[in-house]
Order: C-alpha cells, then sequence, then structure tokens
C-alpha cells in the first residue's frame, strides 16, 4: 500500500512540474554577471526518453545563460530525439568521461565563463539559476552536504550532515549536482582537468573530484537558499550512479582523493 501511495504522489508531482514548466511564459532578463555564463550538462540514450523535460526546464528560466550546452559522448548523438534538439540546446560531443563530461569540456572550452552544471533527470523550477547567480561564493549549491570529520580524515560519507536545511558557507560545505552547482572563473585548481587522474580517483563521484579540486584552489562553497526537493522523472533512474555512490562509491573516492592530496584545509 504504501508504495502505492509514493507512486501515486510520484505521477501527481510529475504532472505539476511538467505543467508548470509548459506555462511558463514571458521572456528572460539578462544575468547581469561580468562574465559569461554556461549552463552545462550531459546524458546518454537511457536517458533520452524524459531528457527534453529536463532541457525544456533549463531553456525557459527567468534569466538567460548565454548558452546551455548537452555534451554527448561520440555516436550517442545518433539516436537524440528530435524533440531535445527542438528546445534549442546547444549540442556538442566529447570523448567518454562518464559523468564528468557535464563539466570537463566546458571548462575546457570557456575558462572565462561562470560554468554552472545541471543533471539531466530532474526537475528545475524556473528561477533556478537565478537563485544559483544571487549568491556570492566562487561555488554556489542549491543542495550541500556538510563534511563531518573524524581526525584528519573525513568520516564515512553516511555520516555527513546531509542535505543542509539553511544557507551556510565555509571549508565543509560539500555541494551536491543533482539541482545543479556553479562555478565562478579560477574557482579550481589547475588539476581538475587532470583525466588521467580523475578516472582513477573518482571515476563515479564527479562531486567529490570538484569539491577537492575547488578547495585546493582555495576557493569557498556556499549553500543558497533553503532545503528543496528533488524531483526525478519516474523512468529515468533505470541506469544510475547514485545508487552506488550512496553505498560505497563516495567513501572510495574520498579515501583515495584524501590518500593522493590529503584532506583539504578546513580554512576559508
Amino acid at each position: 500500500m504504501g508504495d502505492m501511495i509514493r507512486a501515486l504522489k510520484a505521477r501527481w508531482r510529475t504532472r505539476r512540474a511538467v505543467a508548470e514548466i509548459e506555462g511558463r511564459t514571458g521572456v528572460p532578463r539578462a544575468h547581469g554577471m561580468a562574465c559569461p555564463v554556461v549552463v552545462s550538462l550531459t546524458s546518454y540514450p537511457a536517458r533520452y526518453a524524459t531528457l527534453a523535460r529536463t532541457l525544456r526546464g533549463l531553456m525557459r528560466q527567468t534569466v538567460r545563460a548565454d548558452r546551455t550546452v548537452l555534451w554527448l559522448a561520440h555516436g550517442d548523438e545518433a539516436s537524440l530525439p528530435a524533440e531535445v534538439r527542438e528546445t534549442g540546446v546547444e549540442v556538442r560531443l566529447c570523448d567518454d568521461i562518464r559523468s564528468y563530461k557535464k563539466i570537463i569540456p566546458a571548462l575546457a572550452e570557456w575558462p572565462e565563463a561562470a560554468i554552472v552544471t545541471a543533471d539531466d533527470d530532474v526537475y528545475y523550477p524556473a528561477d533556478w539559476l537565478e537563485r544559483l547567480l544571487a549568491g556570492t561564493a566562487p561555488v554556489r549549491a542549491l543542495r550541500a552536504h556538510r563534511v563531518r570529520m573524524d581526525g584528519p580524515r573525513p568520516a564515512p560519507y553516511a555520516q555527513w550532515a546531509r542535505n543542509i536545511a539553511a544557507p551556510e558557507g565555509g571549508a565543509l560545505i560539500f555541494p551536491t549536482g543533482v539541482l545543479g552547482v556553479l562555478y565562478m572563473p579560477g574557482s579550481f585548481h589547475t588539476d581538475v582537468l587532470d583525466r588521467d587522474a580523475f578516472m582513477t580517483l573518482a571515476p563515479n563521484a564527479d562531486d567529490v573530484w570538484l569539491y577537492w579540486m575547488h578547495r585546493r584552489a582555495g576557493a569557498r562553497a556556499e549553500k543558497v537558499g533553503g532545503k528543496l526537493r528533488v524531483l526525478e522523472w519516474p523512468g529515468s533512474q533505470t541506469v544510475s550512479l547514485r545508487s552506488d555512490n550512496l553505498a560505497q562509491g563516495n567513501d572510495r573516492a574520498i579515501a583515495a582523493m584524501t590518500d593522493r592530496y590529503g584532506f583539504p584545509s578546513s580554512e576559508g
């Protein structure tokens, strides 16, 4: 009975979200930033059935990005549905570096831009980008955890303060990519583009890699706004890295990063 009720609620939330996106009207405002703003995400064929929903939400924001780019691995564009292209998203091809496709090619292509990452399988409200732009830190997230330390090393991921409810900034704020993260130019250590390193140390945990890289550069992260619900499109999670990450994958990546680089300074 409980599963049935949850399924009914999920369908109701999905219908409401789709209707909200379709009902968006008006001309988006200029973002007003001193640098270009690039929204960047990736996808793959298993997610194409619901991808257009996400893209329509990203393209119909209250403020306008300079470009919204969908990165696909070479060959994956062949099966891209027409409805995805009709959203107006800019489609670019790159090497298949898994979830890192959503940010590494964009960082290399537009180092002078604010890069705003998004996931391909969730609902983004109309003021999503506006909220991120309103922050003040070099790294800004709408959803974040707080790292819990166990001596000089992080405690197991499951023991961190998860999905913190109130705005907060600091060295232990760990942005989670599901609701998007904004990275201002210069937020990362130059090693961020080291493909051999991230595919070895954190192949399924881009959030972990990006946290270490912005902290190694001395950048401060900020959780913007209150607690938000994540609405994933039904059917989009048939193939997902999140279940692995939330089990042991993040802990493996965190241990590997700590062994290689140490834990970034808790100052700043």
